[in-house]
């Protein structure tokens, strides 16, 4: 019987050694990775299995509310589709932001139905506008102003700001002034800013901090913002309502039932009457 000289046999084992301690410094590198964007990766995992069994969905499926919070909400749009709003407000949502407008031009096809649909279920509603960066901001206002005919009792209009392909922050800061201040000389109200986390902290803060902020935040146990610079916190973008088919994003309101009352457009005030 012929053997291999020992110089082949240690190559081979060599080889051997090598592609273990390959597969041992891949498998570091997997584990590693997992544990630094686990967040991510299992909210990406969620998104695509959701994506897959969207056509066997029921629009009864329901998310647990979020513990702590007494007051719940959701915003819809178009993407949503034809919303039972009665059962969405037979499960505690107390409240709905409807989008109403994006750009210059986008009105929201669903927008006049989730209106009054929301307001006969007796859920409080508000409309917002998805900001164009870098679009007219008086365009975009006077789109929002011209769809959205707020009336007491509704809450207070909201600006979307959240795009990030902009050419200029100074310039994308200014057109969000410019809404806000056109947006609150028709109304009468304060209207609020609405962003996520990430792009909030570097472009926003401190730029915009007399506007009450509804904030995005997801994957944390409590937004990473001190709780005196928000009202409003959307923790999921991927929750079911019994009422909606598919996805919605999930709000809580930072305060009681009364708070929220408070936060609506209030009726204008009576003349004085005359003895």
């Amino acid at each position: 019987m012929n053997t291999p000289p020992r110089s082949t046999v240690r190559c081979g084992a060599i080889r051997r050694q090598a592609l273990l301690l390959v597969g041992l410094l891949l498998v570091l590198g997997l584990l590693i990775f997992y544990g630094h964007y686990r967040r991510q990766i299992n909210r990406y995992a969620r998104r695509a299995y959701a994506g897959w069994r969207a056509n066997h969905l029921t629009g009864r499926e329901k998310t647990p509310l979020l513990e702590g919070y007494s007051v719940h909400g959701i915003d819809v749009s178009a993407y949503q589709g034809r919303i039972d709003w009665r059962e969405v407000a037979e499960h505690r949502v107390r409240f709905a932001f409807i989008k109403a407008s994006e750009g210059v031009t986008l009105r929201d096809s669903r927008f006049q139905r989730n209106w009054e649909g929301a307001r006969a279920a007796g859920i409080y509603r508000g409309a917002y506008h998805y900001f164009q960066p870098n679009s007219n901001p008086t365009r975009q206002a006077n789109l929002f102003t011209d769809i959205v005919p707020l009336r007491p009792g509704d809450l207070p209009p909201v600006l979307d700001v959240e795009h990030a392909k902009f050419h200029d922050v100074a310039q994308m800061r200014r057109g969000v002034a410019t809404w806000l201040r056109l947006v609150e000389r028709h109304y009468g109200v304060r209207p609020i800013l609405y962003s996520n986390y990430s792009f909030y902290r570097r472009y926003l803060a401190g730029h915009f901090d007399k506007y009450p902020l509804w904030l995005a935040h997801y994957e944390v146990d409590q937004p990473r913002l001190p709780r005196e610079k928000w009202i409003i916190w959307q923790h999921s973008d991927e929750a079911y309502v019994p009422g909606i088919r598919g996805t919605v994003d999930f709000n809580v309101f930072q305060g009681n039932f009364e708070r929220l009352l408070a936060l609506r457009i209030p009726a204008p005030a009576q003349p004085p009457t005359s003895n």
